[in-house]
Formats: structure tokens, sequence, C-alpha cells
């Protein structure tokens, strides 16, 4: 292995896929994967958002593509990894990324138990741990086949903790991403495919209709944090690019919390 700083980071000659690219988090992992030369296949629910983030990549003589991909669906993964193996002939990293919001947590009235909402708590786990393990599913054949590969779920710091500004959807989602991971990790390593968790804590994103954008809101998950404050997205580009890469060589089955702290309390 290079071990120079461009070769434990550099992903030249590498291809990615981001799934949730379109805004957010997503977007400033495949921009952070891009920059540091892989070519990035940008999948979003909302294709029209994947072509936009993979047109400003292109636009800085970066590469990408855009993919419209529901990772919800049954088998739509599958068809998205295919397509990206026929095309390139390889994958070797993944950010299983794609997620919703599931509304307010139990420190409002609104999001106590007795609010939960059966079709609300389906459509939570269907996207954030079904959809995480259909594209964990989809890549791992291929990159074991290869003998490499890195693959990123996002997870949450709520995941690791309780946390009274999300969702019981949401942190048993993000709880079960963590294991699913584990567990995966066990089955990938001995084949060189690597298997992590990304947990940011509260950062501004454009889920949940943007509302850590509302100065009120931000400053209510600011107090779940040591740094209290809540992050910028970029903030997080420098640990996605260290999972992505040859740097986390011998990492499997790890939680990279970037958090402020917030999973320390």
């Amino acid at each position: 292995m290079d071990d120079t700083i461009t070769g434990l980071f550099g992903l030249s000659g590498r291809v990615a896929f981001v799934t949730g690219a379109g805004s957010g988090l997503g977007r400033v992992i495949a921009e952070t994967l891009a920059g540091a030369g892989a070519h990035v296949v940008v999948a979003d629910l909302d294709g029209a958002a994947a072509e936009v983030s993979a047109d400003g990549l292109r636009q800085r003589g970066l590469s990408a593509e855009a993919l419209a991909l529901d990772v919800s669906e049954t088998g739509a993964c599958d068809d998205a990894v295919g397509g990206i193996l026929k095309a390139h002939g390889r994958l070797d990293i993944a950010f299983a990324n794609a997620g919703i919001s599931g509304g307010p947590g139990p420190g409002v009235s609104e999001g106590m138990l007795a609010a939960i909402s059966r079709e609300r708590w389906a459509s939570v786990l269907d996207v954030n741990l079904t959809g995480v393990a259909e594209t964990l599913r989809a890549v791992a054949e291929p990159m074991k086949a290869q003998g490499r590969g890195r693959i990123v779920a996002v997870a949450s710091a709520s995941g690791m903790r309780s946390d009274p500004m999300v969702s019981y959807a949401y942190a048993a989602a993000k709880a079960g991403v963590i294991n699913l991971v584990r567990q995966a990790a066990a089955e990938l390593a001995p084949h060189n495919v690597m298997a992590n968790v990304l947990a940011p804590g509260p950062f501004l994103t454009s889920i949940g209709k943007g509302r850590l954008h509302d100065p009120t809101v931000a400053a209510c998950f600011a107090e779940t944090t040591m740094a209290g404050r809540v992050a910028a997205p970029n903030e997080i580009a420098g640990a996605a690019l260290l999972l992505a890469s040859d740097a986390s060589s011998f990492m499997a089955g790890s939680i990279l919390a970037v958090d402020g702290g917030a999973s320390a309390w």
C-alpha cells in the first residue's frame, strides 16, 4: 500500500456509488469523493437533484453521473449496481446515505410514543434501515468477487444514544443500521471489503423540511452536543473520505462519530 498522503486518501481510478446524493450530506460526500479522484455515481430519489449534483461536479472537471434511485423499491439497488458494473467494470466504494426524517422526538408532545403513526414508522424504517440493507446486499457480492471494497452506511449519533430531538422511528432505524453493518463486517472483512458506519451528530440538512435551519430548532439540537452547535455538512467530509480510502484499510465494523461530542455525554 502506498503510505504517502496521496496514496492513503487518493481515490484516482475508483468508482463510487452514493445514495441520497442529490442534496445535503450526500452531495457533500459525492463532492469529496470526486475531488479525491473517484468517478461518482450520484444517486437520489429525486433524479433531477441527482443530475444537478452530478452536473456541478462535471463543471468543475470532476467525473460523475446521475442516477434516479428509490432505495426502498425492491430490486432497485440490484439494478443500479448491475448498471454500474456493466458501465465501469468495477465498484470500489458505496455510501448508503439515503434517508428521511421521522419528524419530532419525545422532547415535544407530538413526538411522544402515543403520537407514533404506524404509517410513518413503516416509511422511515423502509428507507432508513431496509434501504441501507438493500444497498449493502446489492454491493456485497461484486465487492467480494473483486477482493476489495469500502462500504459506508450513514447512521446517526441518535442511533447510539437517546435523543429527545429525533423521532422514535428515526432513532430505531439508525440503531439498526449500526448493528446491520457490524454484522455485515464479519462476513465482508475476510474478503478485504471493509464495512463501517459514519455517525454524524446534528448538522444543517434539507431533510425534515430543513427544520435545522430554524434558529430555535437548531439551538435545541445544539444543546445535545458538547460543542454547543450544529455542524455544517462539510465538517463531516473528512471522516467520509477516511472511510472511503485506503487510510481505513484496517477498519471494519467501526462506528465513526462526528457529532460534536453528542455520543460521549
